[in-house]
């Protein structure tokens, strides 16, 4: 992220931009799911200058009640696993910090945004079981013992659960960006969901810097289209076949140049493969022209 982005973050910040797919918990009958936290991929423009996040009425309305006293979930998890679009490595990688630092990785913005801080704890645990299920998926991964909160995390964080006391543990991408390892590194996490532990892709439907505002209308307004077409209306098969096969659909490329911030949306599909999908957000005038979204699954 640079400087001349920095009016864009700020957006994303103050009018949720994103793609946010939550998986909701599995528990025994009756069944509930919790509600999805609609955080954006937000940059450090989100923050003040005492360093607190801004309140963005997407992530927490005024007076929501579900949200006062920074807790976003009526039914509490134990943890959650978060998958950012900003951490790609070589396999499958777990965050296995027990006290994550922080990762600024961005440049430009002012000096209060290398100050912020997100202490929440890591889980070690909850890291080694994710490996033992991809191992058993017969998907190569690994555990970073000193990795910290990379801005994915963090600024969507602050806002869902300013008190930082949730554990929060972040999975990587894995180079390559491949949509159908990612869809089955989503199946190999359903487990996690009977575990007490809320599954997040944190990435963004729209992202092309280079055509952020009006120059994006149209690519953006044919690729949601096709998105909420495919997520929202089909399941299943159907539904992650149409994932895999992503660059076909109208804009593909124009909205998603590179696709890691497209990909935390298929570790969320493969997570709930078989159940529907909801629009939880959606603007059709973001940054005054992009059409944005967010998603639950279960």
């Amino acid at each position: 992220m640079q400087a001349e982005t920095h009016g864009v973050y700020d957006r994303l910040a103050a009018s949720l931009g994103s793609l946010l797919a939550a998986v909701g918990q599995e528990r025994p009958q009756p069944r509930r799911s919790f509600p999805t936290p609609t955080p954006g991929l937000a940059g450090p423009g989100g923050y003040d200058g005492t360093g607190h996040a801004r309140r963005n009425p997407a992530f927490a309305p005024e007076g929501d009640e579900e949200t006062a006293g920074g807790r976003a979930f009526p039914d509490e998890p134990a943890a959650i696993l978060m998958v950012s679009a900003h951490w790609e490595a070589p396999r499958f990688t777990v965050q296995g910090n027990p006290a994550p630092g922080m990762i600024y990785d961005y440049g430009g913005f002012p000096d209060y945004t290398y100050r912020i801080r997100y202490p929440s704890p890591g889980s070690p645990a909850l890291a080694r079981r994710v490996v033992a299920l991809l191992e058993g998926a017969a998907l190569e991964a690994g555990i970073d013992e000193t990795r910290g909160y990379d801005h994915g995390m963090f600024s969507p964080m602050a806002v869902i659960r300013p008190d930082a006391t949730l554990p929060v543990v972040q999975l990587s991408l894995r180079s390559g960006l491949d949509p159908a390892e990612h869809l089955a590194l989503g199946r190999a996490l359903q487990p996690l969901r009977d575990e007490n532990v809320l599954i997040i892709g944190s990435g963004l439907s729209y992202h092309n810097l280079r055509a952020f505002g009006p120059r994006g209308r149209e690519a953006s307004h044919a690729f949601d289209a096709w998105l909420q077409d495919t997520v929202v209306a089909r399941a299943g098969d159907e539904r992650s076949a149409r994932l895999c096969n992503w660059e076909s659909a109208p804009a593909a490329r124009l909205a998603h140049p590179r696709e890691e911030h497209l990909l935390p949306l298929m570790v969320a599909v493969g997570a709930a493969e078989t159940e529907p999908g909801t629009c939880v957000y959606h603007e059709a005038d973001f940054m005054g022209a992009l059409a944005v979204s967010s998603y639950r699954f279960g």
